[in-house]
């Protein structure tokens, strides 16, 4: 039995929810995202708790075809959806490196980090991307979307070890390695 997905979702005022079928519509102050959930589990709007409740489908058991798997990451991911058009997520990133900087032009994000030529990363429609000076913020409804853009942001250009220099996470730590040691 998987204990998190037998934990009901609350949901907040202001948040509405919507389930078709397979597929569930959340939407909110911060947007609406859907998700459509494999037939093994089956998810109910309890009016009366205020809550979604994540249940196993008739003719199914938890120790059978990784169902526990699906039901407790069915309900990650509703939660994750209650709590992005309520609140919204957010991620930093860091440039560093001298003369390394990032900006805004239209829809795309230009980061110089290096390289002979500028980084040119289209933002995808659903995010928010706010550049202050060498801190890039990503913000928005989906926690998929802005992880996902986030890590391709920051695989353009990993932190080296030895000087430090790359697109960080805020707050990350890396790793330092001492170079050669030249003379006697």
């Amino acid at each position: 039995m998987s204990r998190i997905g037998k934990k009901p979702v609350p949901v907040p005022a202001g948040v509405k929810v919507a389930i078709q079928d397979r597929t569930v519509r959340v939407e909110g102050p911060k947007g609406k995202l859907s998700f459509t959930h494999v037939p093994n589990v089956k998810v109910t709007h309890s009016e009366a708790d205020k809550a979604l409740v994540i249940s196993l489908a008739p003719g199914y058991k938890a120790e059978t075809q990784g169902t526990s798997a699906f039901w407790g990451t069915t309900r990650a991911v509703l939660r994750n959806m209650v709590e992005g058009v309520e609140k919204g997520f957010e991620k930093s990133l860091e440039v560093v490196g001298v003369g390394w900087t990032a900006s805004l032009q239209g829809k795309q994000l230009k980061v110089v980090a290096g390289y002979a030529n500028p980084i040119l990363v289209k933002i995808p429609d659903a995010l928010t991307v706010t550049v202050d000076k060498q801190f890039i913020k990503i913000a928005g409804s989906d926690r998929q979307a802005v992880g996902q853009f986030a890590s391709a942001l920051r695989a353009r250009r990993k932190p080296e070890p030895y000087n430090g220099k790359g697109i960080k996470y805020v707050g990350e730590t890396i790793r330092r390695k001492q170079g050669k040691q030249f003379g006697a």
